[in-house]
């Protein structure tokens, strides 16, 4: 699947002598749009090379990779199962109904034991009473999620510096592979654990032609303040292209704030949109907001 980019304008991208593109993998032709369809499609071709009757995956209670899940399972016929960290909530937040009108079982771990989710003797127990299982860890980032990800580039995107925001690491890693060499690639961190982040990537990755910008978390994970949410708005209401509170949003924050701070000048940006528009769904839900969603 190819994506064209394309560039947009803006006063302050032409201060600075700077021409922008975005890549809209939100608006791929996909029933899962965004980064998940590029880190599920091999996973689900390996699943069934392996005769599996289901996937099991873990994730919160807003998590894009949850629903995307239950997407791609229901289309291949394969049951899911999602592992969700904390107790349960009723009604259902529109997240997770979703992912339910899609066939998948939802369970529910403590947060204590959802730390152990990684834990192979933990996954084992986990899921012994479900035959022929294939699992897929939080975010659903592996080798094989890295292989699809490194799609997105394409050899025209040959712009000075690529920006993706960045949740497991799954798909900057493989942005990074598909990375020219005279090329930078920047992530924009949706949460604080800079460090363990890293070292994920080192499993997927060998360049060192990337960085992580973590200067734009606002506090952490889902977290934001009112100047997030209105820049979401503006941008909206000049472009016509809906960013997510989460991941997107904060990315293209952190655009505007480093070219107003002169950080970035006289070069091309190339902007991954990884999509995770769903994810405006809850925050509309937790906080009262009116953000864009599809």
């Amino acid at each position: 699947m190819k994506i064209k980019s394309y560039e947009i304008f803006n006063d302050l991208f032409k201060k600075y002598n700077v021409k922008v593109f975005i890549k809209r993998l939100d608006d791929i032709s996909s029933s899962i749009s965004g980064n998940k369809y590029f880190k599920l499609k091999y996973n689900i071709v390996q699943a069934k090379k392996k005769s599996c009757k289901q996937i099991i995956t873990f994730g919160g209670a807003f998590s894009n990779h949850i629903l995307a899940t239950s997407i791609i399972s229901k289309e291949n016929n394969l049951k899911s199962i999602a592992f969700i960290r904390g107790e349960e909530a009723l009604p259902l937040n529109p997240t997770l109904k979703l992912a339910k009108s899609n066939g998948m079982k939802i369970l529910y771990l403590s947060r204590t034991e959802y730390r152990n989710k990684h834990n192979t003797d933990f996954q084992k127990k986990l899921i012994s009473k479900y035959d022929d299982s294939y699992i897929l860890n939080e975010g659903g980032t592996n080798h094989l999620a890295i292989k699809g990800t490194e799609e997105i580039i394409s050899d025209n995107d040959s712009q000075d510096y690529i920006c993706c925001p960045v949740g497991t690491g799954g798909t900057i890693s493989g942005i990074i592979n598909k990375s020219k060499v005279d090329q930078k690639v920047i992530g924009f961190m949706s949460l604080k654990n800079k460090f363990d982040i890293q070292n994920q990537m080192s499993l997927f990755t060998n360049k060192k032609n990337w960085i992580l910008n973590h200067e734009f978390t606002f506090g952490g994970y889902a977290k934001y303040n009112k100047e997030l949410v209105k820049f979401i708005s503006d941008f909206y209401n000049e472009y016509n292209i809906p960013l997510d509170l989460v991941y997107n949003g904060k990315m293209f924050y952190g655009i505007y704030d480093l070219l107003k701070n002169r950080k970035l000048k006289n070069c091309s940006i190339l902007l991954i949109h990884t999509g995770g528009l769903q994810g405006n769904l809850g925050m509309n839900y937790r906080f009262d907001l009116n953000l864009p969603t599809f």
